[in-house]
């Protein structure tokens, strides 16, 4: 948004545990957490209930609502 560009980057061990706690912690299973890299560390900037998927899509070539329903149907099951 912004302006910014997107491009795809492989996340940190330590940024994927920051992820999952940040969404657990507000109760959500399905969420989009904007990290930063800083010279702090990664840094949680926003956690989305509703990421937009559009951007990730078409910047990854991943089908991310498909994962998501296979996640919500294995839930379910």
């Amino acid at each position: 948004h912004r302006g910014g560009i997107a491009t795809p980057v492989e996340i940190t061990e330590e940024e994927r545990t920051m992820a999952i706690r940040a969404a657990h912690i507000i109760g959500l299973n399905v969420a989009g957490i904007d990290i930063v890299r800083s010279h702090r560390g990664p840094l949680i900037m926003e956690v989305n209930a509703s990421p937009g998927l559009e951007g990730i899509e078409k910047t990854t070539g991943v089908d991310v609502a498909n994962h998501i329903i296979e996640f919500i149907e294995k839930g379910i099951k």
